[in-house]
């Protein structure tokens, strides 16, 4: 497996998302393993601000040339802003998955807990489990 690149001041789900969280108001992305396993995104269907999230539940697709792929929420609450850059530049996904490639923020019904969700360390670890 190569090595992918986990920021030590994010956290991470199950699902590949990592997960910035200010309050109860978070920013999601996908990780660089998952756009990596990916390849070349060529299409996001961006959510629209205002739209109902729950936990576990998808909230926007991926298109890339190999697949599709479900990006998930980490908690209950409303969509507030999605990364409308990314409709004329996908690509942004698989070049700064941690910085200008951010999908979409969210504001949560309550405040989520740190620890429903991977540390750095727990996540490199599923990743070095992963076949």
């Amino acid at each position: 497996m190569s090595e992918s690149k986990v920021p030590n001041e994010l956290l991470y789900t199950k699902s590949h998302e990592w997960v910035k969280i200010d309050g109860n108001r978070v920013t999601v992305g996908i990780t660089d393993h998952a756009q990596g396993q990916l390849t070349d995104i060529v299409f996001v269907d961006l959510p629209a601000a205002g739209k109902a999230v729950t936990k576990g539940g998808s909230v926007l697709v991926l298109e890339s040339v190999k697949t599709v792929a479900d990006v998930y929420s980490p908690g209950n609450g409303t969509v507030s802003e999605a990364n409308g850059e990314l409709k004329a530049h996908p690509e942004l996904i698989n070049q700064d998955p941690y910085g200008k490639g951010w999908l979409y923020r969210a504001t949560l019904a309550a405040p989520l807990d740190p620890g429903e969700l991977l540390t750095p360390e727990a996540y490199r670890a599923l990743l070095a489990s992963a076949p």
